[in-house]
């Protein structure tokens, strides 16, 4: 295993009895098709079986996290704690992109940040995790990087929604979001917001995406509010 992959070992406190079964989780199939590798060495399959290890950790620890959740909540509550957005965030907190092995295009066009590529990394590392140390570890590890901090992430997830509401409850100014920036390369975009109230700027965000920068910001400014006892 190279030196990378084993900093990624260190990170996330789980150190492979199989090496490889980790760098397969870390191929993205464009670095697969680069180097003419068998399709099934890419992290295609391991994020499939990562997939349903999620699905099933997460479903017990709903259940069990609250006994008087309908099952329409339980389902609606699942499928935000394991949508590509939430699982990117999880990947970012540990640095997963810079771990991957991707191809040249999607090397040079920004594919270490983007969503889609970090999320399904996520579930391939799940599912390495599965295979390599089976189930208790696998739960283990999501518990730890996924499940952890649902409230704080379901307010940063819904933050535009909740924010929206707090001013109509205690503002008669409206919200609005000033884009105060934006750099870098189409690829490679960086987006720079503001929310004001009014005429008063409050939260900041940045963002590879407009609306992504007008959700941190939004996140930013209920921390504000909430300081000031505004909810």
């Amino acid at each position: 295993m190279n030196q990378n992959l084993k900093i990624l070992e260190e990170k996330i406190g789980y150190f492979f009895h199989n090496p490889r079964l980790l760098r397969q989780a870390m191929t993205h199939s464009s670095y697969a098709n680069e180097k003419h590798l068998p399709k099934c060495e890419c992290n295609e399959r391991l994020e499939f079986l990562g997939d349903a290890v999620l699905e099933l950790v997460s479903s017990e620890f709903l259940f069990r996290e609250d006994e008087q959740m309908p099952e329409g909540e339980l389902t609606k509550t699942r499928a935000s704690v394991v949508c590509e957005q939430a699982l990117a965030f999880c990947a970012g907190r540990i640095g997963l992109g810079n771990f991957l092995l991707l191809g040249r295009g999607e090397e040079v066009t920004g594919g270490r940040k983007r969503e889609s590529i970090t999320s399904d990394a996520m579930e391939a590392l799940i599912g390495a995790i599965y295979i390599d140390g089976g189930f208790a570890n696998a739960k283990e590890f999501i518990n730890r990087f996924i499940l952890n901090d649902l409230e704080h992430r379901k307010l940063f997830y819904d933050s535009k929604t909740i924010l929206q509401e707090i001013v109509q409850a205690h503002f008669t100014q409206k919200i609005q979001y000033r884009l105060l920036s934006e750099q870098g390369p189409d690829h490679d975009k960086s987006f720079r917001c503001a929310v004001m109230i009014g005429d008063e700027r409050y939260g900041t965000g940045e963002g590879r995406t407009k609306k992504g920068a007008e959700q941190e910001a939004a996140y930013q400014t209920i921390l504000m509010l909430r300081q000031k006892n505004i909810k």
